[in-house]
């Protein structure tokens, strides 16, 4: 895009002492195949690694929830009955929700192991739609399970992504977790598509409700056994 082709090189050097802050020194390792390989090598490295393969499985997970919710949730208000407002509000609620999730989250992989991050939050989410089935379909309802979920949304990003680097290094990175994010955009499709047939066939989408929650619950149970270092203590600069 233009917009990119105007940026100078020295523009990111302003960024530069940020990235202290977000990762401080040794927290990620560089990984012994990250140095004089192949893209192709690291990708063939990681797709025989079965950590590398649990964390595909849990963003599945997190795509399928996400885009269902995305593409749904104002049909489900159309269905209890409530305005289209309550979607709207929903939706931004979820989005200012995800600000803060994505912060907290950021900040926790650095003080503990990301895949019990990843494991909490797929539980809070089994656990938060469990809660939602049971309570009556009120505009308050809507907006108490909007904000929890937002606090999840998009912080399954930074332990994820964290995972990664520490498993294989950081040469490849963008790499190895751009192809998590394609199992995320499959898990996407396959929430969006699902819930359309649910709600053809059934007229409504409990079923997907029931398939959600317990797609979460796999999920946080499949991260786990993921090997995973603990996280070094960061020394104080003097």
């Amino acid at each position: 895009m233009d917009g990119c082709d105007v940026v100078a090189r020295g523009d990111y050097r302003g960024a530069l002492p940020l990235v202290g802050v977000v990762s401080p020194a040794g927290s990620v390792r560089v990984g012994a195949g990250a140095i004089g390989s192949a893209p192709w090598q690291a990708v063939q490295d990681a797709i025989e690694d079965r950590s590398y393969l649990l964390l595909h499985a849990g963003f599945f997970t997190c795509g399928f929830h996400i885009a269902f919710l995305v593409t749904h949730l104002p049909g489900e208000v159309n269905l209890c009955g409530l305005p289209p407002a309550v979607a709207s509000w929903s939706l931004a609620l979820i989005g200012l929700a995800n600000i803060v999730g994505s912060l907290i989250a950021g900040w926790c992989t650095q003080r503990f192991r990301s895949k019990y991050i990843l494991a909490m939050m797929y539980g809070s989410r089994a656990l938060l739609i469990g809660w939602y089935l049971l309570e009556p379909r009120t505009k308050w309802t809507f907006y108490s399970f909007a904000v929890g979920l937002g606090l999840t949304w998009l912080a399954t990003v930074p332990p994820t992504a964290t995972i990664v680097g520490k498993l294989f290094g950081i040469r490849y990175l963008s790499t190895l977790f751009g192809l998590t994010l394609l199992s995320h955009q499959i898990g996407g499709f396959l929430g969006a598509y699902l819930g359309g047939l649910a709600l053809v066939r059934f007229g409504d989408y409990q079923w997907m409700w029931y398939a959600d929650m317990a797609l979460a619950a796999a999920a946080a149970l499949i991260n786990l056994p993921i090997r995973e270092a603990r996280i070094a203590p960061v020394s104080s600069p003097a």
